[in-house]
C-alpha cells in the first residue's frame, strides 16, 4: 500500500509544502523509522522531536531549515466527513413544498 506524506519544510523566510511516498503493508501506518527513511532518501537528515505532532528537526547544524512537520497522511482510503454548513445551506435553498407544475 502506498502512503503519501504531506509535509512542510520550515525555512527562515518561507514554508515549503512537499510530499513524500512510503510503501507499507496493507492496513499498516508509517512508523518513525519509515518517516526517517523517506526523509533521508530525500536528502533530509532528521530526528523526531515531537511524536504527537510529527515534528522532525535537522541533525546537521548547517541545515537551511529549522523543522519539518508532517501535516497529513493519504493512504488512498476514502474518508467521509459531513459538511454541516453545506447541509444547512442546501436545506434553506431547497425548503418548501415541491409540487409538479
Amino acid at each position: 500500500m502506498e502512503c503519501i506524506v504531506h509535509f512542510e519544510v520550515h525555512h527562515p523566510h518561507e514554508i515549503k509544502e512537499l510530499r513524500g511516498l512510503i510503501f507499507l503493508k496493507e492496513g499498516q501506518m508509517p512508523s518513525e523509522s519509515d518517516f526517517l527513511g523517506m526523509f533521508e532518501e530525500m536528502g533530509y537528515k532528521l530526528r523526531l522531536e515531537d511524536r504527537d505532532n510529527l515534528v522532525f528537526v535537522p541533525v546537521e547544524p548547517r541545515a537551511d531549515y529549522s523543522k519539518i512537520r508532517v501535516r497529513r497522511l493519504d493512504t488512498g482510503e476514502k474518508s467521509y466527513k459531513e459538511d454541516t454548513e453545506l447541509r444547512s445551506l442546501l436545506g434553506n435553498f431547497l425548503q418548501g413544498d415541491s409540487r409538479p407544475i
